[in-house]
C-alpha cells in the first residue's frame, strides 16, 4: 500500500506520519501541494492507493470574510482529491468537522444527521463532504472530528497553558459542549479504519464522553499539575467572535460498531496519555 498525506505539516498530518511509520508514505505539506490545483493533485495522487486529506482552511473567524478562500481549500480541494482518487482506483479519507452541524442538538449527532452549518467554515466543510462523496462515492471515507489538540500545532490546550503562565485565573465558557480529541488517537483510528478495509462512508472520530470547555480546561490544569480552581466559569455571551460556534458538538459513534472497531477512548484518558507522551506543551 502506498499512502499520500496532504496537509502533512499540520497537527494531524504530523501524527498521521507517526501512525503510518514504517509504511510507504508520501507526506506533502501546503508548500508541496496546492490541492486547489486539479492538475497538481492528479500528479501527486498517481501511484497511491490511499489519500488522507489533512489539509484544511481552519481559520474559523477569518472564513466569515474570506469564504471563497475557505471554499477553495475545503470544498474544491476535497473535490479535486476525490476526482483524482476515483481516476486511480484509490481510497480517500476526507477529514471533516462538527461544524457541519448547527449545535442545536441535545443528544449526540448520528452520522446520518442532515447537515446544517451556521458558519462559513462549516459551510465549506459540508460542501467538501458533498463534493468528495459525489466524485468518489465508492472510495471516500468522511471522518468527522472535533476539538483537536496535539503536539504539532496551535490549539486550545496550548492556549490555556500559555495563559496559565501570564494570568492568575482564566475564564472559560460553560455553555459549549464537545469532545476534546487528541490528534494522536485520531491518526491511529484513521489507520485502523483503513487497515480493517471497512466500508466507505461517514465515521465520527472523536474521543468519547463530553465536556464543556470549562471542564476541559480544569482537566488540562489538573493534568499539567496546576490548580484547577484558577479556571473560572463564564458564558459565550462574554466573547463576541465573527463566526458563530455550535453550542453542542458531541458526535455519536454508531458507525464503528458496523466495522468491528472500538470507538476512541474517553477524552480524559486521552488527555492524560497525551501529557505522558509529551504532546502537551507546558510553558514554564
Amino acid at each position: 500500500m502506498k499512502y499520500l498525506i496532504t496537509g502533512a505539516s499540520g497537527m494531524l498530518g504530523q501524527d498521521l506520519q507517526h501512525a503510518l511509520s514504517g509504511r510507504d508514505v508520501t507526506a506533502l505539506g501546503r508548500a508541496d501541494l496546492d490541492i486547489t490545483d486539479l492538475d497538481a493533485v492528479r500528479t501527486a495522487v498517481a501511484g497511491h492507493n490511499v489519500v488522507i486529506n489533512a489539509s484544511a482552511y481552519t481559520k474559523v473567524d477569518d472564513a466569515e470574510s474570506h469564504e471563497s478562500d475557505a471554499f477553495a481549500v475545503n470544498a474544491t480541494g476535497a473535490q479535486n482529491l476525490a476526482i483524482a482518487t476515483s481516476e486511480n482506483g484509490a481510497r480517500l479519507v476526507q477529514v471533516s468537522t462538527d461544524y457541519v452541524f448547527d449545535g442545536s442538538a441535545t443528544s449526540p449527532y448520528d452520522e446520518a444527521t442532515p447537515l446544517n452549518p451556521i458558519s462559513a467554515y462549516g459551510r465549506s466543510k459540508a460542501e467538501g463532504e458533498r463534493l468528495a462523496l459525489a466524485a468518489n462515492p465508492d472510495g471516500t471515507y468522511i471522518v468527522r472530528t472535533a476539538w483537536l489538540y496535539g503536539a504539532g500545532g496551535p490549539n486550545f490546550v496550548k492556549t490555556m497553558l500559555r495563559l496559565a503562565t501570564s494570568h492568575d485565573t482564566v475564564s472559560v465558557v460553560t455553555d459549549q459542549l464537545g469532545q476534546p480529541t487528541w490528534t494522536g488517537d485520531l491518526a491511529r483510528q484513521i489507520v485502523e479504519l483503513l487497515d480493517a478495509d471497512a466500508a466507505p462512508g461517514i465515521y465520527h472520530a472523536t474521543n468519547s464522553g463530553e465536556a464543556s470547555k470549562y471542564h476541559f480546561t480544569r482537566e488540562i490544569f489538573t493534568v499539567a499539575g496546576l490548580d484547577p480552581d484558577r479556571v473560572k466559569p463564564t458564558t459565550s455571551a462574554k466573547f463576541i467572535s465573527p463566526a458563530p460556534r455550535p453550542d453542542y458538538s458531541v458526535l455519536g459513534h454508531d458507525a464503528w460498531a458496523r466495522t468491528g472497531i472500538a470507538p476512541m477512548r474517553n477524552w480524559r484518558a486521552a488527555l492524560s496519555a497525551a501529557y505522558s507522551a509529551g504532546a502537551l506543551e507546558i510553558v514554564s
